[in-house]
């Protein structure tokens, strides 16, 4: 009887018996900021040449993770930056591992993104190191660009893969991402000790290749969780393995690179040779000039000065200073850039948008 009351009811009232509406589909996330055109950068649609700083330290936290060197305040470090300035800083996953439960936590870099946004500043994560600095400590050899990122290794919690699809699909939506870096100086060579010292290593001729198919391995995960922004390399540029002679320019040929990296600690040698042989932009990512004991800041900030017009002239889409810290060492011979340091008022006369 019960039933039969209820089938009257509907019959009555259909409307209040038909199934809910469904539910509206989710907004599409926003469109990317940073976009290429051409050699070029554009931010908000308009031509842009950044300018920053590499601050690898921004996400230590030592009530979370067990650090990337001293502690950064985030707020002081990005407001002290110039308008639409440009930062690249270590996203590694042993950042995100909480350093007592050994399982993942992302409030540390989470907080470098809330940062970045609350001042309008922009950031280019980097999600993993060669050199296991800051990580596992372990050398990326061959065998790691051929499976070893697709397993899991101690002490982390996932793979390399799934830890690009964990922190792609995280802060793809942050308004203050302007591009995904996969590897920090990426290097195929074969150990040759457990040091996997630089005299005893070798590089097989195929590494041009592995290092292309990888590259386009990851790639192709990050476009499919973000097709939006921009993806880089963080290539050195000289005649590393996977990149010396023609890797350079394989590697500019894959679909999932939009922007080249050359990390300056030469004089801009290879710059030139690396122009030539693209037509992608390619951002000077590292400029790395020391100071300290063995040259006045204001110094090197000229030598920045001169730099930066250089690359400007030869034909890079902008360029990042080797390396932020809060606590610089001032009586040493070494790259620091402290708060304060005259490098930023280059910075500020360069960078345009």
């Amino acid at each position: 009887m019960r039933a039969a009351a209820v089938v009257v009811a509907c019959l009555v009232g259909a409307a209040a018996c038909a199934s809910p509406p469904p539910p509206d589909p989710p907004p599409p996330p926003p469109a990317a900021r940073v976009t290429v055109d051409g050699r070029g950068l554009i931010l908000d649609g308009k031509p842009w040449w950044p300018t920053g700083l590499n601050a690898y330290q921004l996400a230590s936290d030592w009530d979370v993770n067990g650090g990337c060197g001293a502690q950064v305040d985030l707020d002081a470090y990005f407001s002290s930056l110039p308008p639409s300035s440009l930062t690249r800083f270590n996203a590694f996953q042993a950042l995100a591992l909480n350093r007592v439960t050994g399982t993942l936590d992302f409030a540390a870099i989470d907080a470098v993104f809330a940062a970045a946004e609350r001042h309008g500043q922009l950031v280019m994560p980097v999600l993993s190191p060669q050199d296991g600095a800051c990580g596992n400590e372990l050398y990326k050899d061959r065998a790691w660009y051929e499976h070893g990122w697709t397993t899991r290794r101690a002490p982390f919690a996932v793979s390399y893969r799934d830890w690009v699809r964990l922190a792609v699909d995280r802060w793809r939506v942050s308004p203050a991402l302007a591009a995904w870096d996969l590897l920090g100086e990426p290097e195929p060579g074969v150990c040759g000790d457990a040091a996997c010292s630089l005299p005893r290593r070798s590089c097989p001729p195929d590494s041009a290749q592995l290092l292309r198919a990888w590259t386009d391995a990851v790639g192709r995960i990050v476009r499919e969780t973000d097709p939006r922004h921009p993806i880089t390399l963080g290539l050195i540029g000289g005649d590393q393995c996977g990149s010396a002679g023609d890797g350079y320019a394989q590697l500019a040929r894959s679909p999932y690179v939009d922007v080249l990296q050359y990390h300056d600690y030469d004089e801009a040698a290879w710059l030139p040779v690396r122009l030539g042989q693209v037509t992608k932009p390619i951002l000077v990512a590292e400029l790395g000039i020391e100071a300290g004991s063995c040259l006045p800041l204001p110094e090197r900030a000229e030598r920045v000065d001169a730099a930066l017009t250089g690359y400007r002239e030869t034909g890079a889409a902008g360029a990042l200073l080797w390396a932020f810290v809060p606590d610089p060492r001032g009586g040493e011979c070494t790259y620091d850039i402290g708060p304060g340091d005259p490098a930023f008022d280059v910075l500020a006369r360069h960078g345009s948008y």
